[in-house]
């Protein structure tokens, strides 16, 4: 049996199935992309719930795996030459797992960078915009008279889902008929930008035709379904 008590990491959260690769999330638009991934791709994962109610991202433990304090990371029993490898960074993860399992990541070069400049596209962009439009219309945003903030994260959404509805205009996912970690990377944000923060309308969401129409499609994925949800929330 793998042994991973060299990692701290695994005191405050013990592997039941070492083996596999460990998980340490919250069904964030951030961390989803994880779970859906593994789930997608079919990878033995053990997921565990960080909890931010009691601050599980600033332990000690969690700490000794990903010193930014953000979710997600995973612990790799069998990383490369053998060795656990530990990853931080919901964006490289998805590299990783797909290079592990060689799917949701086209195999010949050209492809393959294309595909990683909307997974950074995502990083770069849609995460840090959306989320500061998440902050600003639901949550402590709305104690500002000043609505200035608010609007510049309101405008360059927009402009940002306009890219991809151009991209998607005449693609099936944004590689085309590939489905693709840019789709993963993408699509969990789009959705809790018009769901959890009830963005839609001010966004002008129904004007972005392609956009609804692969959301749709990537939330009927059965991994998709099943990845939202995981890790559970106690």
């Amino acid at each position: 049996m793998t042994d991973l008590s060299a990692f701290a990491i695994t005191r405050k959260w013990p592997a039941q199935h070492p083996d596999r690769i460990q998980l340490y999330s919250l069904p964030t638009p951030n961390g989803v992309k994880v779970s859906i991934a593994l789930e997608e791709l079919g990878l033995p994962y053990e997921p565990h719930l960080v909890s931010f109610e009691t601050n599980d991202q600033t332990s000690p433990e969690f700490l000794s795996l990903n010193p930014n304090n953000k979710i997600p990371a995973i612990l790799d029993p069998n990383g490369p030459d053998g060795k656990p490898l530990a990853l931080f960074e919901s964006g490289a993860i998805l590299v990783y797992l797909a290079s592990k399992a060689g799917q949701l990541l086209p195999q010949n070069t050209t492809g393959r960078y294309e595909t990683l400049q909307w997974v950074m596209w995502q990083m770069g962009g849609v995460g840090p915009m959306f989320g500061q439009l998440g902050f600003f219309h639901k949550f402590a945003g709305k104690d500002y008279e000043d609505k200035r903030p608010r609007d510049r994260y309101v405008a360059e959404s927009k402009r940002l889902l306009g890219v991809l509805d151009q991209r998607l205009a005449d693609r099936q996912w944004v590689m085309g008929d590939q489905y693709t970690i840019a789709d993963i990377a993408i699509l969990p944000w789009v959705r809790n930008l018009v769901g959890f923060y009830g963005a839609g309308e001010l966004v002008e969401f129904d004007q972005f035709k392609a956009v609804q129409r692969v959301l749709a499609a990537f939330a009927a994925r059965p991994a998709v379904a099943r990845g939202l949800a995981i890790p559970a929330r106690g």
